[in-house]
């Protein structure tokens, strides 16, 4: 399998790597958050929607295909954020497993 090709100026969009967090709420419980890890470049492709429904209310799964250059550390559940979109990652891969580039496949949920 040849080497992915991917020309660097399709990196143009600006995101935000953030990482889930979950501080005590001093009642014993939970809240989660957001922490920012790195600010970086990749580029974001609209694949599809797909309607859906939860705890009752209608709302659309958009799935994109974010690809950026290799960084370690980079897993399922952490989520780029993309002028002030949340796309959540669902799976990371080395489409070549030659440490240049990573795909993520994310999930965006709109209301």
């Amino acid at each position: 399998m040849g080497a992915l090709f991917v020309d660097p100026g399709r990196l143009n969009a600006r995101l935000s790597l953030e990482t889930p967090e979950q501080a005590p709420d001093g009642q014993g419980g939970v809240s989660e958050g957001w922490t920012p890890v790195a600010s970086l470049w990749g580029r974001i492709e609209p694949l599809r929607a797909s309607p859906d429904e939860v705890a009752g209310a209608a709302v659309a799964v958009v799935s994109h295909r974010v690809t950026i250059r290799h960084r370690e550390g980079v897993e399922h559940a952490m989520r780029f954020v993309h002028r002030g979109r949340g796309l959540v990652i669902r799976a990371v891969r080395d489409p070549d497993e030659t440490r240049r580039y990573l795909v993520c496949d994310c999930e965006e949920v709109m209301s």
